[in-house]
């Protein structure tokens, strides 16, 4: 199920105003539009603010969808092996993430996969409570495993000590730079990106627009931000790492960009715009990333 290999095309079934369950029954949907998504959330939103929910593509049967809050992203992925999540929000956001997805056309029992992007309790603190829900099997990478299976921070976090703990879970699965989840209809690359969290991760998998198949890149938050104590200047190899996958990003095929808060690559302004695609690339992201750190940096040399 994991192999290391590119995007092949998929096929594609466009379905108007339903989408088919796993079990083979058409579920209606109740989605809001992206541009309703943009009027009613604010930049930097809340984690746990309930916000409109939309298709992120055109392609009703095999498609992603919004899910999250107007604070933190949160994405539904049909594909013919059921539903990959990624991620899950705070535990807090739990009840609603259920009422998203079901709004969605999404039952509990659909959904298989839980993806994460990196390891803080804004983004997985509800994995646990998703996977109790769910059965679900947590993808992740190996940095990330030892926290999401103790609910602790890793000490060789920039932010240890800044979180709240989190309800533990069952890692299924690690992954690594390159590696993919092939599922019956879509497979999900990923793409090593520490910097933020030593097992941050983005996520790339092909979806439709109109006619035409695009890439979307679910790039991780990336912002050197740290506790008080903690100096990147101090740690030249996790810097390292950090413009590594930085670059790595640089390289990924990027049509659509989504971030798990959403201000961080403009969702915000582009879903006022009625279309995802374009309006900040992956480079562009990483570019303002790697501005960041080095202005980090130069302030930690004063």
């Amino acid at each position: 199920m994991f192999a290391r290999r590119a995007f092949v095309a998929l096929a594609f079934v466009a379905l108007a105003g339903c989408h088919t369950a796993s079990g083979g029954t058409a579920v209606p949907l109740d989605l809001d539009t992206m541009e309703e998504f943009a009027a009613s959330c604010e930049p930097w939103d809340t984690w746990s603010k309930p916000g409109p929910i939309f298709a992120v593509d055109d392609d009703v049967y095999g498609g992603t969808r919004y899910v999250g809050s107007c604070g933190i992203t949160m994405l539904a992925v049909h594909t013919d092996d059921g539903v990959v999540l990624l991620d899950t929000g705070e535990a807090q956001f739990h009840d609603q993430l259920i009422t998203n997805l079901g709004r969605a056309g999404i039952k509990p029992a659909d959904v298989k996969y839980i993806l994460t992007s990196h390891e803080h309790y804004d983004h997985v603190g509800g994995l646990a409570a998703m996977q109790n829900a769910t059965g679900a099997r947590i993808v992740t990478s190996e940095p990330a495993k030892p926290v999401i299976e103790s609910g602790k921070l890793a000490t060789d976090d920039p932010q240890s000590g800044m979180h709240d703990p989190m309800e533990p879970a069952r890692v299924w699965q690690t992954v690594g730079d390159g590696e993919t989840l092939d599922l019956d209809g879509k497979s999900f690359m990923a793409i090593a990106v520490p910097g933020h969290t030593p097992g941050a991760l983005a996520w790339q998998w092909e979806t439709q627009i109109g006619s035409r198949r695009v890439t979307i890149v679910y790039a991780d938050s990336l912002s050197p931000v740290s506790g008080d104590a903690y100096k990147f200047s101090a740690n030249p190899d996790y810097v390292a790492q950090y413009r590594a996958g930085l670059e790595r990003l640089r390289a990924a095929d990027c049509d659509i960009l989504l971030t798990p808060h959403p201000s961080a690559s403009k969702m915000l302004e582009r879903a006022a715009s009625g279309s995802l695609v374009g309006g900040m690339t992956c480079t562009e992201y990483a570019d303002s990333i790697e501005q960041r750190l080095d202005k980090r940096l130069a302030e930690e040399a004063e």
